[in-house]
């Protein structure tokens, strides 16, 4: 059966699961997160530094593994499909890190959408910076590859798209709902106004810890909420195809 591209599944935590990329791939997902520390130079993935690994690093499971999939079907990484979004969740020190992750994805400008003079410019893989952030540094290149994730108190940030492409928040932080009877009026107000808010500026949303259940997704995609954030991949994928009138951005 061929893989649907699912413009709305983002798999959380990603490297978690036993194939790390793979698994997601295999379900369509076009959104993937990798948690980053910067050890003796290198970008090493896993959760905490506990967990860390010599031979774990962004490029030989991400990176390396993404270009071969973009050569593979002619320049995306679903033939003839979405962007695909690499979210990197820093975990060590804003500046230093983000100096060795732009080292590296300067390595890959063959598939890495990219800024040149305040230009974006489109290719198979946007990438995209959470958890420590190094705004000035990203803001003040000339040539980058990589955008910044927003928090809440982005929505009415001025700064172009290219640069802050993902409004990210917690669920909890912004809603007492949890898919236990029907969503409150209120909150679903509140949950499209962030929602219109954050598109007006040419932003997607993405909500962390928020109950993985059928009820909140269908919420979540009746509000045009762009990535569904999950660590169940079957099951996400089982819903959204369920759903496939849902809104496509």
């Amino acid at each position: 059966m061929p893989i649907v591209p699912l413009r709305h599944a983002h798999a959380h935590n990603d490297y978690e699961h036993k194939r790390a990329l793979l698994d997601a791939l295999d379900q369509g997902f076009c959104s993937v997160e990798s948690d980053v520390f910067l050890v003796k130079g290198e970008l090493r993935v896993g959760h905490t530094i506990f967990q860390l690994r010599a031979e774990r690093t962004l490029e030989s499971l991400y990176l390396k593994p993404l270009r071969e999939r973009v050569k593979q079907n002619g320049g995306k990484v679903y033939k003839d499909g979405p962007v695909f979004w690499l979210l990197v969740d820093v975990k060590t020190e804003a500046k230093s890190t983000y100096q060795a992750l732009d080292k590296v994805l300067s390595g890959y400008t063959d598939m890495l959408s990219f800024v040149k003079d305040g230009k974006f410019h489109e290719k198979a893989i946007t990438v995209v910076v959470s958890g420590n952030r190094a705004k000035d540094d990203l803001a003040a290149q000339a040539v980058r590859f990589a955008g910044l994730d927003g928090r809440a108190a982005d929505l009415d940030s001025a700064e172009p798209a290219h640069l802050m492409p993902w409004i990210s928040e917690s669920w909890p932080a912004h809603f007492r709902w949890r898919d236990h009877g029907p969503m409150p009026d209120e909150e679903r107000t509140k949950l499209l106004a962030f929602v219109r808010k954050a598109h007006q500026h040419g932003r997607l949303v993405r909500f962390w810890a928020a109950p993985e259940r059928a009820e909140l997704w269908k919420e979540l995609l009746a509000a045009n909420v762009d990535l569904i954030n999950t660590d169940q991949l079957v099951e996400l994928k089982t819903f959204l195809l369920s759903k496939s009138g849902s809104p496509k951005k």
